[in-house]
């Protein structure tokens, strides 16, 4: 391990499964001490149970983040305890995916989706970013997604939100920059923990890419240890695509 997190303290909102779980792990792995956050209190014990059987540090804070301000500032509060006193490292990975269509998509579920994906990590960031600025520094990394950027035919509410939060990155990094906070995004493609089994359906939307294959979890841990490290020192207001070129390349097949 080359401990490029050693001594710094971390926060990543959705770290029981998938990429945030991946991040998590990924971090703790670098030396950082990790408050694992989630609704589930068995999963996240488990994250928890898993990265200290390997000699890091990580402690689960349950959250559910409505979208409420209050809520978001409970996290914040309790992370921070478990934590030691401070946050060093913000990782806004929590969210949810709805599929539908527009005209199936009904208004109780267009506010959810954005309270969850959009309302809570603006209130967590509110909350944390003051206390990074007045500790002398911190980073922030968004999770975005590669169809913010890039129109299917299925899930627009759901990229509609995640071009909001690509807009909060920059308006942030402008914020919140010029005081010695990083904020940063990163914007998965199809990422999928490997599992065996049928093909998923999501392979095919990497047809045609670079990659031409689905992503795993930890491509997407891979990039946050760089944006939260001080190696990216000089990296301000990103998104950073992680996603096999789906965004920005074709390959046509002869």
């Amino acid at each position: 391990m080359s401990m490029r997190l050693m001594g710094k303290t971390a926060l990543v909102t959705g770290a029981t499964s998938n990429i945030g779980r991946a991040i998590a792990e990924a971090f703790a792995s670098e030396g950082a001490h990790v408050a694992v956050s989630g609704r589930s209190t068995e999963r996240g014990n488990e994250v928890v149970e898993g990265i200290r059987a390997r000699g890091g540090r990580a402690d689960f804070v349950r959250a559910d983040l409505d979208g409420s301000a209050a809520a978001s500032q409970a996290l914040a509060r309790e992370a921070q305890q478990a934590l030691g006193g401070r946050i060093d490292v913000l990782v806004n990975n929590a969210g949810i995916y709805p599929g539908d269509t527009t005209p199936a998509t009904d208004e109780g579920t267009f506010d959810q989706v954005y309270a969850v994906n959009v309302k809570a990590p603006f209130f967590l960031t509110a909350a944390i970013a003051p206390a990074m600025v007045a500790a002398g520094g911190g980073a922030i990394i968004n999770l975005g997604s590669w169809i913010a950027r890039l129109g299917v035919p299925m899930g627009a509410l759901y990229s509609s939100t995640k071009g909001a939060v690509e807009t909060l990155t920059r308006a942030w990094a402008a914020e919140f920059g010029p005081h010695g906070v990083r904020v940063n995004a990163i914007s998965p493609g199809v990422v999928l923990a490997p599992s065996p089994g049928d093909p998923h359906p999501g392979e095919i939307m990497m047809k045609g890419t670079p990659a031409g294959r689905l992503g795993t979890p930890d491509a997407i841990a891979n990039a946050a240890v760089y944006l939260a490290g001080d190696e990216s020192s000089f990296v301000h207001g990103i998104v950073l695509d992680v996603d096999g070129g789906r965004t920005t390349a074709a390959v046509i097949a002869a």
